[in-house]
């Protein structure tokens, strides 16, 4: 059984590729530091765990996930949330470490995700020895059938051993290989429960491995339990909810659209919030670079502003070497831009200083700008 997959790389998935590429070049030159990702990583790690998790049905919140996540027990009549929430964390981990150390995709990796997965062991799972059938919770009517279990090793053979061809030949755009993939282990779905879950960390595992990893601080699947009818439409794709009807010819292209959607709207969150994120820790750093936006008499006074806290329209003609009538025009065309404020408002001992931005940036690196 040979996976060859069947898509088109139209102007739409071509527009997705190139945002999802502008954000994480964006990203990549952002100056962040290992505090601040391995702060960033964390709050990933749960969101991911908490919107996966919740895909499944879990009840559990945001903070009742983080502090499953620390070791706390005792959520009455939610034990079976709890231990899916730590099953994942911990499945998470395991695929960060593999990816540390250089693991390859296999099927070793995903059997022991698996068994992470669904009950919190490393001990690898083997595949499905039965039939297993997705149903609409409320109806009971058939959503999928998938595979017949005699067919589920040879085609997750076939999986495997196309994406690691995949992933040494680098032919195919990342973004469209960790989504082929996510959809193929989705068709397949080669255990009788958590293959959603496992489908979803080995698409993580995938994009790290193809230096898509947004150093681990993103999180798919908050884009996809947001969208969860868009998910499972996406992945119903067929003419018929049988395997055999025509899913494993069905086009691929409407998965992908909603797959790379999803990490352009995750990676631009990510780039958004790091920019934030940076601006808090190192404000300094960022005024810095807006000084450059500065007209130059601007860059100019505020050396002179490096050595005295207040002036004079006196002291500020005299420093940029004008007359006292332009000094008063630039000190009013600056309060209202909000690069300086009246100090000492008295008609006859006026004095004007920095806006309390700029004032910080001056005190704390001791510019001198007017070189």
């Amino acid at each position: 059984m040979k996976f060859n997959p069947n898509y088109r790389i139209t102007p739409k998935l071509t527009r997705q590729l190139l945002e999802i590429e502008r954000h994480k070049e964006a990203f990549s030159v952002l100056p962040i530091t290992a505090t601040l990702i391995s702060s960033l990583r964390e709050t990933a790690r749960l969101l991911s765990t908490h919107y996966s998790t919740q895909i499944e049905g879990n009840s559990l919140t945001p903070k009742e996930v983080a502090q499953v996540a620390k070791g706390k027990q005792g959520f009455s009549g939610r034990e079976r949330d709890e231990r899916e929430v730590r099953n994942y964390f911990s499945a998470l981990e395991y695929i960060e470490k593999a990816l540390n150390n250089k693991t390859p995709f296999s099927e070793k990796l995903i059997q022991t995700t698996h068994g992470l997965v669904l009950t919190g062991s490393k001990r690898a799972t083997p595949y499905r020895e039965g039939q297993n059938v997705i149903r609409d919770g409320a109806t009971g009517s058939i959503v999928y059938m998938p595979p017949e279990a005699h067919d589920v090793i040879p085609l997750m053979k076939e999986l495997t051993t196309w994406t690691i061809a995949q992933i040494n030949e680098k032919e195919l755009p990342p973004p469209i290989l960790a989504g082929l993939v996510h959809y193929q282990f989705a068709t397949i779905h080669p255990y009788y429960d958590g293959n959603g879950r496992t489908a979803r960390l080995l698409t993580t595992f995938v994009l790290h491995q193809m230096s898509y990893g947004m150093k681990g601080i993103y999180s798919l699947e908050e884009y996809y339990a947001k969208n969860l009818q868009g998910y499972y439409e996406a992945l119903s794709i067929g003419k018929s909810h049988n395997y055999y009807g025509g899913r494993v010819e069905a086009d691929i292209t409407p998965f992908l659209d909603y797959f790379l959607e999803g990490m352009g709207t995750s990676f631009r969150s990510v780039r958004q919030q790091a920019e934030r994120m940076q601006q808090i820790e190192n404000p300094v750093t960022d005024q810095a670079e807006k000084l450059r936006e500065l007209r130059p008499r601007q860059r100019q006074i505020l050396s002179l502003f490096a050595k005295q806290k207040e002036v004079s329209i006196q002291e500020i003609a005299t420093h940029l070497e004008i007359n006292s009538r332009n000094a008063y025009t630039l000190i009013q065309k600056w309060i209202g831009q909000g690069f300086v404020q009246i100090e000492n408002p008295s008609k006859k001992a006026r004095t004007y200083g920095l806006a309390l931005e700029w004032e910080g940036l001056v005190r704390k690196n001791n510019l001198e700008l007017d070189r």
